[in-house]
């Protein structure tokens, strides 16, 4: 520490020292704070210019470090390099007042205040305390007809002690999908910056993505939703659990357990055992093709109201012995009314999909009745089903019905025009039988006219004069009426002869397919002309056994044709008369 001077040292330096002296004499305690290097006031700061404060004599800092009991502590310096007092480490005017103002404090000491409570880490005050929520994830399936997307159903941990999460998918059995812990439990990242997922980012009506997969979380469980809302977080609606289609349309239906009837079925069984009811009906099916009228018997049964339909089978009808038509079952009479996508031909019909089955009133005679789409006219019952109905329901009117067959209605045959190709009686019979049979012929006529052909001299009726020098051979076969025609060969003419028309009966101008006429040999005269598909010949000259062919059956043939033919002939009779004698 720093000595002060003496009194008399400063009245000395007052009275005759130097003035710097004398001037920090004056000064008191602030000039023996001044630094030796600072210069007088006024005086440049230059080397030689500054005085020496000569009663500075210690130059070491202040220690602040000091034991009490064995035990270090370290106090505040007091005074600064040179024996100067600090004046940072005092108490200011304001830290005074404020002293003087707590007294009591002072006086008394502190107040004593509660120890505080202890500390408790979170491993240990969140222990065991989990956040969980409901979500699914959506999975493409790309390599399947039946399914586009797969749902699954996912459990969202989060542990409130290290903020780690964990994601568990349950398993179902026998789905083939590697089920279970998805995410290991750990602490997920949020992005690529380092952050991690909090319970603050989690809510209800939201999606999450972690490592590429989004998840949708749709609700929580009570602990969580306390949980978060004591904490100040408002909670969103939840939301329904969205299932797998694929597995929702596989899935087992329900059990529905029915409350059985009142109705005694084993009472009904032992009353009516062996108990059948017989209804003779007819079933319609003549508005179809090959339809007709078929008789059936109708039985139904009391004991268990099934009904059976039995063909009536009788020896040599034609048709094979199915005597069954409809098997012994329940028939039902009114659907549910219900779209099907899938034929209920192949379905068992449940009670479900029925609202009213067949029962015995519904069986009368006189009325009619459809059964699986097929309506049957009771015409008749027997002696048993009688009494049963004049004794269960009062019925008395049991009068056959009379069944009357109804006439077949005559279809006109409607023949299809000729169409050029064949014989027209040939083809006609293509419309009379499926295997066609050829027509008869006149067999008398054939043997009686066999090899007799009358043949004449045809010139053709054309505007070309080439072709009317060409001469024709028509023959006529008696023995079936036939015509064909020949051209002789001429040479250097340049026409091919030959064969110009085959063996055919050749149609008058005129005559239909309806009504066909055929040229005769009495259409045939000298002069005359004759048209043969679309040609016309003239007939020029004949044989002479066409001529005596006439005469020998002259009553066959009208005279016209008779003279036209003498005529012909006479003048070369008379040339063979006059050269014969």
């Amino acid at each position: 520490m720093r000595t002060p001077l003496p009194p008399e040292r400063l009245r000395t330096g007052r009275a005759g020292g130097c003035p710097g002296d004398g001037v920090a004499g004056a000064r008191g305690g602030s000039a023996s704070a001044a630094m030796s290097s600072e210069p007088w006031p006024g005086l440049p700061f230059l080397p030689g210019c500054a005085f020496r404060d000569l009663m500075k004599t210690s130059f070491h800092r202040s220690q602040t470090l000091g034991y009490k009991n064995g035990f270090a502590f370290s106090r505040l310096p007091t005074v600064g390099i040179g024996g100067e007092r600090l004046y940072v480490n005092q108490l200011s005017q304001a830290e005074l007042d404020e002293l003087s103002n707590v007294r009591p404090t002072l006086t008394y000491g502190q107040a004593k205040q509660a120890p505080p409570s202890g500390f408790i880490p979170a491993h240990v005050a969140f222990d065991k305390k989990i956040l969980k929520f409901d979500a699914y994830f959506q999975e493409d399936v790309p390599l399947s007809a039946e399914e586009h997307y797969r749902i699954r159903q996912v459990c969202i941990y989060y542990y409130l002690e290290d903020d780690s999460m964990s994601v568990i998918e349950p398993v179902v059995q026998n789905s083939g999908l590697p089920q279970g812990k998805l995410i290991r439990r750990h602490r997920v990242p949020k992005n690529d910056h380092g952050d991690h997922y909090h319970w603050k980012d989690l809510n209800r009506g939201m999606n999450i993505t972690m490592y590429g997969r989004t998840y949708r979380i749709v609700d929580c469980d009570p602990f969580t939703q306390v949980f978060l809302e004591s904490q100040g977080i408002e909670l969103n609606p939840p939301e329904e659990m969205v299932f797998d289609p694929y597995t929702e349309l596989h899935r087992m239906p329900i059990r529905k357990y029915v409350t059985p009837s009142d109705f005694d079925q084993l009472k009904q069984f032992l009353t009516y055992d062996k108990q059948v009811l017989r209804f003779y009906a007819m079933w319609d099916d003549t508005d179809n093709m090959f339809g007709e009228n078929r008789p059936y018997i109708i039985h139904y049964y009391l004991a268990n109201d099934t009904v059976e339909v039995r063909e009536v089978y009788k020896q040599n009808d034609g048709r094979d012995p199915f005597p069954i038509l409809i098997k012994r079952q329940r028939l039902p009479k009114t659907f549910v009314e219900k779209k099907k996508t899938f034929p209920s031909c192949v379905l068992e019909i449940s009670d479900q999909e029925v609202l009213e089955w067949y029962t015995a009133k519904d069986f009368a005679v006189g009325k009619s009745t459809t059964l699986l789409g097929r309506t049957f006219f009771i015409y008749d019952c027997d002696e048993f089903t009688r009494n049963f109905y004049r004794d269960k329901f009062g019925i008395t009117d049991f009068q056959p019905v009379e069944i009357k067959k109804k006439p077949l209605e005559e279809v006109p045959q409607v023949i299809p025009p000729y169409n050029g190709f064949g014989f027209l009686e040939d083809s006609l019979q293509n419309c009379f039988s499926l295997l066609p049979k050829p027509p008869r012929k006149d067999i008398i006529k054939m043997l009686e006219n066999h090899h007799k052909v009358l043949r004449y001299q045809v010139a053709l009726e054309s505007p070309n004069p080439e072709d009317r020098k060409r001469r024709f051979i028509l023959s006529y076969f008696l023995s079936n009426d036939m015509i064909s025609i020949y051209e002789p060969p001429v040479r250097n003419s340049g026409i091919i002869g030959g064969k110009y028309l085959g063996k055919t009966r050749v149609a008058k101008p005129g005559s239909t397919a309806d009504n066909a006429t055929y040229y005769e040999p009495s259409d045939l005269t000298i002069g005359s002309t004759i048209e043969v598909f679309g040609h016309r010949f003239v007939i020029t000259d004949a044989d002479e056994y066409v001529l005596n062919y006439m005469e020998s059956n002259a009553e066959s043939f009208p005279a016209a044709t008779l003279q036209s033919l003498r005529d012909h002939f006479r003048p070369r009779q008379v040339v063979k008369e006059t050269a014969n004698s």
